[in-house]
This record gives structure tokens, C-alpha cells and sequence, in this order.
């Protein structure tokens, strides 16, 4: 299995997880970045105006991202790492899905949260990667999760 880990992370904490999970694996690592980084008013989730609540509200959104050069083609598997907002992954995570031809690949949503479930996140994820795909359920994980813990979980996901 040759496995990408892509990841969104607006506070560091999803990047920590992802690089463990890069590491447990052996798999290459990418960042998904914005063009526009976040800003603690843009997180402010209180706020009905900030950008992310605004984001959150339109699911047509898509923030474009810096790039399109991830190693996408190159992977079987594709683990796509992000913090929960409102109980679905980021748009940024949406544009990144767009952006790439994810067909024949198992796509794994991972996603940080203090509390929050992942949601209908990787039922989302499959209708905009599309039929061609086979995107998985996915699973939440706690800032500190180890590297033992993300190995034994990636044992029992049905991935080649």
C-alpha cells in the first residue's frame, strides 16, 4: 500500500496528529493550505460572521488552496487529516477533495476534535470525490493520540 497523509490544520494540533500517522505508516505527508491563512477572528465559531462560520454556512464554499501539487497519483491510499467545525470537515478539506482525481483510491477521513464527532464528514468527502472513489468513515481522534494507537487503527481499516 503506498498511503498519503493530507492534512488541514488551523491551530497545529490536526498537523501533530498527521505527522504521528505519516510516521506509524511510512506514508508521505502534505499540507493543505489556504491561500488566505486563518485567523483567530476568522476561528471565532461565536461569531455568525467570521470567515469560518460564514464558510460553514455556504457548502459551495471552497477557499482555494496555495497549491495543486500534492502526490495525489502516486498514492493508494490517501488519509485526509482535519480539526471538526461544526461537526463536518473544513471547506478548505472540500477544495482539496475538488482539486484532485481521486479515482480508484480509498480515501481515510481522520479529524481532531476536544468533543465533537466526526459526523456525516466521510459520507460528505464521497459525494465530492465521487463514485470513483472509495472513501471510508472515518474516525476522530484526541490531540495526544500515539502512534501505537493510529498503527493499530490503520490495521483494522479495510485498505490494501
Amino acid at each position: 500500500m503506498k498511503a498519503l497523509v493530507a492534512f488541514f490544520s488551523a491551530g497545529g494540533v490536526t498537523a501533530k496528529l498527521a505527522q504521528t500517522l505519516a510516521q506509524a505508516i511510512d506514508s508521505d505527508i502534505y499540507e493543505i493550505k489556504p491561500v488566505t491563512p486563518y485567523t483567530s477572528a476568522d476561528l471565532d465559531w461565536r461569531d455568525d460572521r467570521s470567515r469560518s462560520s460564514v464558510e460553514m454556512n455556504d457548502l459551495s464554499c471552497r477557499p482555494p488552496i496555495t497549491d495543486s501539487d500534492a502526490p495525489v497519483a502516486d498514492a493508494d491510499v490517501v488519509f485526509i487529516g482535519f480539526p471538526i467545525w461544526w461537526y463536518r470537515e473544513p471547506s478548505v478539506v472540500d477544495t482539496f477533495l475538488e482539486a484532485y482525481d481521486f479515482t480508484g483510491k480509498t480515501v481515510v477521513p481522520f479529524a481532531t476534535s476536544g468533543s465533537s464527532g466526526i459526523g456525516d464528514s466521510g459520507k460528505r468527502m464521497q459525494q465530492i470525490a465521487g463514485n470513483k472513489a472509495r472513501v471510508l468513515e472515518g474516525k476522530r481522534f484526541t490531540p495526544g493520540t500515539s502512534a501505537q494507537e493510529l498503527k493499530k487503527w490503520v490495521s483494522t481499516l479495510e485498505i490494501e
